[in-house]
């Protein structure tokens, strides 16, 4: 039963991140998964993070802060990935 979840969870991010790979180069498909993973997976996790921090802070967990911490962390880090992969691009041109 686990191995087939497993091969129907790949199949879904094989079909989601990657475009028609036998129409475009190597470097569009990349280019094509990245800015997929930046406008919708980042961002879904980001907000799945903040709400799990204000879950736990509304239950009166003793790591909430931790998690709320986290969660910013994760949502700065998820929002703010086009600006970091500028920045990285201009570094290494």
């Amino acid at each position: 039963m686990k191995t087939t979840k497993v091969i129907w969870l790949a199949t879904f991010v094989v079909l989601m991140l990657m475009p028609a790979i036998g129409y475009a180069s190597v470097e569009s498909t990349l280019a094509a998964m990245q800015a997929r993973l930046i406008t919708t997976v980042l961002p879904l996790v980001a907000i799945l993070g903040l709400v799990f921090a204000a879950l736990s802070f509304a239950m009166g967990s003793a790591n909430a802060r931790q998690h709320l911490i986290l969660a910013v962390i994760g949502a700065v880090v998820g929002f703010g990935a086009p600006s970091i992969i500028a920045f990285i691009r201009g570094v290494v041109n």
